[in-house]
């Protein structure tokens, strides 16, 4: 007869799964630690942000400066920390997908 609640196999998916949590609250506490470097407008602007989505640093060349011009600044230092986010989360879905073997989770399942 067919159990819809998985009898006896409901334990080990239960282990299944709290091990697998566990896993991934040691790779976010590793992904803190890592970070990621990007540049725009030729290397002027550069931020270094880490696993949490966290500037780190900020580093704007000189040259970039032009009181006559802020709004291109200000358009190097969005794209920057745009980009920054973008290969954060790369990060993260790449690690991801290595703890849960490519399975396709639904967003939130853990």
């Amino acid at each position: 007869m067919f159990n819809p609640m998985g009898g006896g196999n409901m334990a080990g998916m239960m282990k299944k799964v709290q091990k697998l949590q566990q896993q991934m609250a040691r790779m976010q506490d590793d992904l803190k630690q890592k970070t990621v470097e990007v540049s725009s407008g030729g290397g002027v602007i550069k931020v270094v942000m880490n696993g949490e989505k966290q500037v780190v640093s900020l580093t704007i060349d000189p040259s970039a400066v032009d009181p006559q011009d802020v709004e291109m600044l200000q358009d190097l230092i969005s794209a920057a920390i745009n980009e920054s986010v973008k290969k954060v989360d790369d990060m993260m879905a790449s690690e991801m997908g290595k703890l849960t073997g490519g399975l396709n989770l639904p967003p939130g399942m853990f």
